[in-house]
């Protein structure tokens, strides 16, 4: 007795995917090659994160972000993570925007592409703009470069022998205090480029006695890893913007017209900034709130 076999609508349809010729998943060769290049890019990125946490939580002592990143060019004053805020915002906005390009480029609108893409770069460029400054105020105000970190926080409870400027307390004068943990930034002296590091004085908790110290710089991992991946960061921020006035140039002039493709490539970038977008999450994460 013959028996006849009948597929289901979906074996069907994975037969016709995975034929000779075929595009697996319905997914062109392009979007196939970006995919694979950003799986790449987060597991480099994941790399330099985890080094990150793991010099981190193997230090005794760590600045605190709050500290750190208190400063902003919207005036003086004490505003932790203002600025950054900030720019975080700009590049989830731009992350928007470039979801209507990509909607208006499957409508085959060719202005509405190219609006949406210009805002997109108008806040990619923002933010590169943000970073830039926030790189000059740690490196030329705050001193704080790939080997020196002047930012770190205190391993015990004690009391300054010395002001600001590094000059012995008068007698009888307040001196001022500090508990453990507290942050604490060494400033250098503008005049003669010399580090001013305080004195202070602590009771030994084993034996009681009062101890003298010097107030130490930070661990020295801190600013090579804030600017090695908060700059690698920026360099794929970069190339994106630079990506997507070339995509918008050319869907502007009409070249994807023809293409009737829903303007792939504008998709495809647009993965890109998804990406870029979502990597900063983390770097956000890891080096302003924990």
């Amino acid at each position: 007795m013959a028996t006849t076999e009948t597929l289901t609508e979906n074996e069907v349809q994975m037969t016709e995917d995975w034929s000779g010729a075929g595009s697996p998943f319905r997914a062109s060769y392009g979007k196939l090659m970006m995919w694979y290049f950003l799986l790449s890019d987060a597991f480099t990125f994941a790399g330099f994160l985890i080094a990150y946490g793991a010099l981190r939580f193997s230090s005794p002592t760590w600045p605190v972000p709050d500290f750190v990143f208190s400063t902003h060019p919207f005036g003086s004053g004490h505003a932790p993570l203002i600025f950054v805020t900030v720019m975080s915002f700009l590049l989830i906005i731009s992350s928007v925007t470039m979801v209507r390009a990509v909607q208006e480029g499957h409508k085959e609108n060719k202005n509405g592409v190219v609006f949406w893409m210009l805002l997109t770069i108008i806040g990619g460029a923002g933010f590169l703009g943000c970073q830039a400054w926030e790189w000059n105020n740690l490196i030329a105000h705050e001193h704080m470069t790939v080997t020196t970190n002047p930012f770190g926080t205190h391993v015990v409870d004690g009391v300054y022998l010395d002001d600001d400027h590094g000059h012995a307390y008068a007698n009888a004068s307040e001196r001022e205090t500090f508990k453990r943990g507290e942050s604490y930034l060494i400033h250098k002296d503008e005049e003669s480029s010399e580090w001013i590091q305080r004195r202070f004085e602590y009771k030994d908790e084993e034996s009681g006695q009062a101890m003298m110290g010097v107030q130490n710089f930070g661990p020295k991992a801190f600013g090579a890893l804030f600017f090695f991946i908060t700059g690698f960061h920026g360099f794929h921020v970069f190339s994106g913007v630079l990506f997507l006035l070339i995509i918008m140039i050319n869907a502007a002039s009409g070249l994807y017209v023809a293409r009737k493709n829903g303007y792939e490539m504008v998709e495809k970038i647009g993965l890109y900034w998804h990406f870029v977008d979502l990597v900063w999450v983390f770097v956000f994460l890891v080096f302003y709130l924990l």
